[in-house]
């Protein structure tokens, strides 16, 4: 009976910490429309923050919480409101997400390096985990009793807040109908920022409560991660009601502790299951509970992407291959290595092309299923021991295939979701991948075979051989990569332009419409998720097979975030924004932190400069994601639109195209390097359209003026002196 007392006891205790962050999301959703995918790291950046200034700083605890929860934790949430959110309106889903997302990454990458993760922090109980009382036989530490009080109050304040108040009708109004709103007199702003200040303060505080009972320890990935499992939670009240969703963070507490309780202890199941649970009780209550009704397109969303022509694609598939191989000329055996690993990630970005560029759908597990057909490949396809060890094309196929089932069965249960809801069910479905199959390292026993998922805790995946192609070979990896990618956009190109795009295109503009004019929309989401599962897997397997070794946090949750952020800051419905997203995701960052990181180390003099400039490449490609709002089609659109303008600038084309032979020439002989090459040759490419428009500047005809151009104070000065009036007599438009 003490058992169960004492498990209850702490069930309860984490339960009322999860009600407290998942509180926070459901105000914040339920007043600006909008998911916060970054609570779990606001609530990890505030808890460093009052580790800071208790420990570092030896402030007492009171006046810790007083400016770092009342005070640091509402001008976080209303910054965040100010800069970023407000301007997500008329976007699509994909989008709100993608921001939260690159908020999210940018507060842990900040973390990182403001707070060394080498070092130990550790935060305390408050009152100190000797001031406790026994109830029952169980013993109840301080600390817990403020964790269940505090849930208790702060449900019942919002309750009130959103039912007997005026501002929490204000609040919820500013979502459901801004515009009636303001008629009424109101700021619909005004009340988001105020939920968005609230809610960052209500994850503050469950940050500096949840880490004490989870054992003390500070760490940017784990407490964010932590603090995402109040999403069950939250989702239990369906992100509108605060009673339901005070019960439900009491189950997912409570559940999570009789699992450790009862459940045997040996062996790795009960461990990782118990971590799992959060997200597979998020996936059960996603699809059991009921769906909002199918969406018309009564609001166009800002994103606009061309999708190329199958003759087009397949130039620019040619092109791209010849690109490769010359530049491939131009690196050391280790650059051509990384960049087949960039490619590899390419590849599984073009996932995300077909699945949400092409049909709305979301996916924020792209790389779960490349460890799916990774583990596939491993025990069913390697070949031979040693150097000698090879990937036969027999597992390679069954990889992609079984990451194709997967796909299926992960969409069959999640066919009717949409938007948010099918976005945190393929986030519940690669956490708990990773929680429970990555990390199961025991053996196992079926029909007389034994056999281990993850032996060891990693799997060496050796290089791909299919008769006399060898993967070995750091150019042949790469350029059967770069093959691979030009055959599948071609494919997708091909695929978009047929009848089966044209229904992919109507369902992710209109559901609504397309189930009206006869289409089987499950077939269509079951289909393309399982041609999406597939591309993820065999690129999942390139990038294993590349890497050589490769372990959980290969396949983690974070780095398929990442992906979907540089995506979608590339443009995800085109397929050059998988190219340069995926190369980004794979290569880009990794490669100048590390050159950053070498430079630190052969300068001593200059360590902290180069070090801060590694960080800074991280955070700067989360900033560049929370810009994502204000150009949803990504930067790829701008680059397409501005080469547009040089059609009939030949002389540009040409000299750009002379200077960027004599530049390889250079780099090809040894007179600059490739680093030189890459960073000239990018650049030349971002600005040219930039000299194009500027040549092609042309003014505008007088009798367009007001037309085709607005009028301005320049246009009329304008006007006066070419119709010979004097300045300032033309007629006030």
């Amino acid at each position: 009976m003490t058992t169960f007392l004492t498990y209850t006891i702490l069930g309860l205790v984490l339960g009322s910490v999860y009600s407290i962050a998942a509180s926070g999301l459901v105000l914040t959703y339920n007043t600006s429309g909008i998911f916060n995918f970054a609570h779990g790291a606001q609530a990890m950046f505030g808890t460093f923050l009052y580790w800071h200034v208790t420990e570092r700083w030896g402030w007492p605890v009171w006046l810790a919480l007083i400016v770092v929860v009342g005070l640091a934790g509402p001008a976080m949430g209303a910054a965040l409101h100010a800069v970023i959110m407000k301007g997500l309106r008329g976007t699509a889903d994909v989008t709100k997400i993608i921001v939260t997302v690159a908020v999210l990454l940018g507060t842990v990458y900040l973390a990182q390096w403001i707070w060394n993760p080498d070092e130990a922090h550790t935060v305390d109980m408050f009152f100190g985990s000797g001031s406790k009382i026994t109830v029952g036989g169980v013993v109840v530490r301080y600390h817990e009793i403020v964790c269940l009080v505090a849930a208790v109050v702060i449900a019942v304040g919002l309750r009130v807040l959103f039912t007997r108040s005026r501002t929490g009708v204000v609040m919820r109004g500013s979502v459901d109908d801004p515009d009636l709103l303001r008629l009424n007199g109101h700021d619909p702003e005004r009340a988001a920022m105020l939920s968005w200040a609230l809610g960052s303060t209500l994850a503050v505080l469950a940050g500096v409560l949840i880490v004490p009972i989870s054992g003390g320890g500070l760490d940017a990935n784990a407490l964010t991660l932590l603090v995402i499992d109040a999403f069950a939670a939250a989702m239990f009240g369906r992100l509108r009601s605060i009673p339901r969703t005070f019960v439900g963070a009491m189950v997912l507490g409570l559940a999570a502790n009789y699992v450790l309780a009862y459940l045997p202890s040996a062996g790795t199941f009960t461990g990782n299951l118990r971590v799992s649970l959060p997200m597979i009780i998020l996936f059960v209550v996603l699809v059991l509970l009921p769906q909002d009704r199918l969406r018309g397109a009564a609001i166009r969303t800002r994103e606009r992407y061309r999708p190329p022509t199958v003759r087009a694609a397949t130039v620019w598939g040619v092109t791209l291959v010849a690109i490769v191989y010359l530049y491939s000329l131009l690196l050391s055996d280790a650059g051509v290595t990384t960049f087949a690993l960039g490619m590899s990630f390419a590849i599984i970005a073009l996932s995300l092309t077909v699945l949400t560029g092409y049909a709305g759908e979301l996916n924020l597990a792209p790389l779960a299923f490349g460890a799916v057909a990774t583990v596939v490949a491993f025990h069913f396809g390697v070949r031979g021991s040693g150097l000698g060890a090879h990937l036969n094309v027999q597992g390679l196929l069954l990889a992609v295939a079984a990451a194709a089932l997967v796909g299926g069965l992960v969409a069959l249960p999640a066919l009717r979701l949409r938007g948010l809801y099918l976005a945190l069910a393929t986030m519940a479905f690669g956490e708990f991948l990773s929680n429970m199959v990555l990390r199961d390292t025991t053996q196992h026993e079926w029909f007389g075979v034994k056999f281990t998922l993850f032996p060891d805790g990693s799997l060496i995946v050796p290089p791909l051989k299919i008769g006399p192609l060898d993967l070995r070979d750091g150019t042949t990896s790469l350029m059967t990569a770069t093959v691979l990618f030009a055959l599948i956009a071609v494919g997708l190109a091909a695929l978009r332009g047929g009848g089966y795009g044209r229904r992919l295109a109507a369902m992710k503009d209109s559901p609504a419409a397309a189930a009206m004019l006869g289409q089987d929309l499950v077939r269509l989401k079951l289909s393309v998720f399982m041609i999406s599962a597939a591309i993820a897997g065999l690129g999942g397997v390139l990038m294993s097979s590349a890497t050589g070794t490769v372990a959980q946090e290969n396949f983690s949750f974070v780095g398929s975030l990442a992906l979907l952020m540089l995506v979608v800051v590339a443009g995800i419905g085109y397929i050059s924004g998988a190219l340069f997203g995926g190369l980004m995701a794979g290569v880009g960052s990794a490669v100048l932190v590390s050159t950053f990181s070498d430079l630190a180390l052969e300068s001593e003099g200059l360590s902290n400069i180069y070090g801060a400039l590694g960080h800074l490449v991280l955070v700067g490609t989360a900033l560049v994601g929370m810009g994502v709002g204000r150009n949803p089609s990504g930067f790829v659109h701008d680059i397409v639109e501005g080469y547009r303008t040089l059609r009939g600038s030949r002389p540009v084309l040409l000299g750009a195209g002379a200077f960027g032979a004599a530049l390889y020439v250079l780099a090809l002989t040894g007179v600059i390097g490739a680093w030189t090459f890459s960073l000239i040759a990018l650049c030349t490419i971002m600005l040219l359209p930039l000299f194009g428009r500027e040549r092609r500047a042309r003014p505008t005809p007088l009798e367009l003026i007001g037309v085709d151009e607005p009028y301005t104070d320049e246009l009329r000065t304008r006007l006066d002196r070419d119709l010979g009036l004097k300045e300032g007599a033309h007629v006030p438009a």
